[in-house]
């Protein structure tokens, strides 16, 4: 579903700084990878760059058959929209939709129907438990609750990937483990492939594989 080859990226200037070079990973579908390495190793970068945010210096990236590196930004903005969903540290709730409207975002980008919108979000909301949290306003929700909105937004057009980069950084323990649990769990229901980026050996272990990243590519995490 995903496929990383060689991938390379640096940063140009007078002093040309290397992020990394040759990451390889292949990603199938209902597969749940956990990335890990150290602040400014380019977690983040590696990313940006399967989403079609950045280009790689050189490689190359497939997304459920689609070869980016063939796509102009136009046609990498509709791949975003259609086969990825996105959860993020900040939350990215709108503060002015509310809870029902949020999840129903990545539906009106597609031109879903109304109708069949509400029937997809009412159907996320059941799944990340906030059916009676419909209409409520962001700034009535928790830490916890907010990233639950924003699971259930980047779930609810069906993408095939799902990039989550340091989804609890904001969050309680208990919240953050509740969280990543309900990430795995709804990833895993769809079908869809996911990467977790985090910092956290505790984030790493709800994942099927733990990867670190480095600056000469992808390793297994090591035990201990």
């Amino acid at each position: 579903m995903l496929s990383l080859r060689g991938l390379a990226k640096s940063y140009p200037g007078p002093r040309e700084r290397t992020v990394f070079h040759d990451v390889d990973l292949e990603l199938a579908r209902g597969e749940y990878v956990a990335v890990m390495g150290e602040s400014g190793v380019g977690k983040s970068t590696l990313l940006n760059l399967v989403a079609g945010l950045d280009r790689p210096d050189r490689g190359a990236i497939v997304v459920d058959g689609v070869a980016l590196d063939s796509l102009d930004d136009d046609a990498l903005t509709a791949v975003r929209r259609t086969r990825m969903g996105f959860v993020f540290q900040a939350f990215h709730v709108l503060p002015y939709l509310n809870v029902a409207q949020n999840v129903a975002l990545p539906l009106s980008l597609v031109g879903t129907t109304d109708d069949a919108a509400a029937k997809r979000v009412d159907a996320l909301l059941s799944a990340v438990g906030l059916a009676d949290r419909s209409t409520s306003m962001p700034r009535e929700l928790s830490g916890g609750e907010l990233q639950r909105v924003a699971i259930a937004r980047a779930l609810v057009h069906d993408p095939a990937l799902v990039l989550a980069d340091e989804p609890t950084g904001n969050l309680d323990p208990d919240t953050a483990r509740q969280v990543l649990a309900l990430l795995r769990e709804q990833v895993k229901a769809r079908g869809a492939a996911g990467i977790l980026v985090t910092h956290s050996r505790v984030a790493a272990a709800t994942a099927d594989r733990a990867l670190v990243l480095t600056r000469d590519g992808l390793r297994p995490l090591p035990n201990g």
